[in-house]
């Protein structure tokens, strides 16, 4: 079996979902998802040459190939793994066919047949949309879903990760009372077991939003929101919260500290991730468990984090950090400090679905984000499962060969993104 073509699709939804095929000359086509990125079709069509004529079933070898030649684009990191990253799952979809397997079995076999998932929720209405820069944007189309669901929010009107989002003041708080309702809403009538909120959003508190501090009331204000959630949901129901890298060592402790009354299954992202020993600083300091991992790449990204005691709980997105393989080695190398994996996940039901294989086939796994909640089509996306792919909280790993699951295309016309090619179409 040999590689004869690569073709991607772009369908553009909460966030770009990049989608990949790999074409082989014994008709067997492998599909994966890759995490946004400005230039990612271009990266990926970079990438093409070097697969086409070789076969996919050496995965590994092919991984290698891809990351030795995008050495000089920096081999240890960046945007290159989300490309190779998508591309790796997609060989394992096409391998997975090519032997009857799904992708779990492969990965080394079943710890577990439901995987369970927590859903990242917002207090407001709007649906998040954000570009590849993570800028608000509006969806050519939105006017098919109608307009009121998409008044922007003031959280999505400026770039949401990171500091400087953007002025202290805003005319839309988010509530303790808002929290509440849709922590009931989530947890309650959609039976999910965990959820994860924001809680580095509008803030009354807030005088400054560019230097990673906190004042005693915006701290306040921060544990107001987590307690309402605790109340609303009860001691059955896991909570995370997450505070997107923007606080400083001192404070990211103080607010930690504060939260520890509330049995938090993490607190995600206090502190930048780029300084390992700041992490350890307030994981350290803290009975809160400190979650991260997104925005670091390969196993190689994670090691001197595990080994120095700077987290307890590791995120990986399995659409950028290197791929499902690479997963499963980062959560390997997780288990040997007794770390627990939690990916991160913002894909369409491709990309989770592959989280999921990977999920059920490590022995650590926590729990996978989803992130589709204001999506409107999120679940219409793929095609071959007998039922919903995600039900009571939980996503059955398929037992079909491969992914388990085919994109759906018809749906996946219908909101690609505007300029790019549709598999080559």
């Amino acid at each position: 079996m040999k590689i004869t073509e690569i073709r991607t699709a772009v369908v553009e939804a909460n966030y770009d979902w990049t989608f990949i095929k790999v074409y082989t000359d014994e008709g067997i086509e492998g599909l994966g998802e890759s995490f946004l990125a400005p230039g990612l079709v271009g990266i990926i069509r970079d990438l093409e040459p070097l697969l086409v004529g070789e076969d996919p079933r050496n995965v590994d070898k092919l991984w290698s190939k891809m990351r030795w030649a995008a050495s000089g684009a920096g081999s240890m990191g960046g945007i290159v793994y989300n490309a190779i990253s998508g591309i790796e799952a997609a060989l394992w979809d096409a391998v997975g066919k090519y032997y009857g397997a799904p992708i779990c079995q492969l990965l080394g076999g079943r710890y577990r047949d439901r995987v369970r998932v927590y859903a990242d929720c917002h207090a407001g209405e709007a649906l998040e949309a954000l570009n590849s820069v993570m800028v608000a944007r509006k969806p050519r189309w939105v006017e098919d879903e109608g307009e009121e669901r998409f008044a922007l929010s003031a959280e999505v009107r400026h770039p949401v990760h990171g500091r400087a989002y953007g002025d202290a003041g805003t005319d839309e708080i988010f509530t303790p009372e808002m929290y509440a309702e849709r922590a009931r809403q989530v947890a309650g009538e959609l039976g999910f077991t965990a959820i994860k909120f924001d809680l580095d959003v509008p803030n009354p508190y807030t005088r400054d939003t560019h230097s990673g501090t906190l004042t005693h009331a915006e701290i306040k204000f921060m544990v107001s929101l987590v307690e309402a959630v605790r109340e609303a949901v009860g001691d059955e129901v896991d909570i995370a919260f997450d505070c997107h890298w923007r606080y400083n060592v001192s404070d990211a402790r103080r607010l930690a500290c504060e939260l520890e009354p509330y049995g938090l299954m993490w607190l995600e992202d206090p502190v930048p991730p780029e300084n390992v020993e700041a992490m350890r600083q307030v994981t350290q300091s803290t009975r809160t468990p400190i979650a991260s991992g997104e925005n670091y790449y390969l196993r190689y990204g994670f090691r001197e984090a595990l080994e120095n005691g700077g987290l307890d709980i590791v995120a990986p997105d399995l659409q950028k950090t290197g791929g499902l393989l690479e997963g499963r080695r980062i959560a390997d190398l997780a288990d040997t400090h007794y770390a627990a994996v939690a990916p991160h996940c913002i894909a369409s039901p491709v990309g989770t679905l592959a989280s999921a294989h990977v999920a059920a086939a490590v022995p650590n796994f926590l729990a996978l984000e989803w992130h589709g909640m204001s999506v409107p089509f999120w679940e219409d996306m793929v095609v071959g499962l007998d039922g919903p792919v995600i039900e009571d909280g939980y996503i059955t790993v398929p037992d079909r060969p491969g992914l388990g699951v085919e994109l759906n295309e018809e749906v996946a016309r219908r909101y690609v993104r505007e300029g790019e090619p549709f598999f080559g179409e």
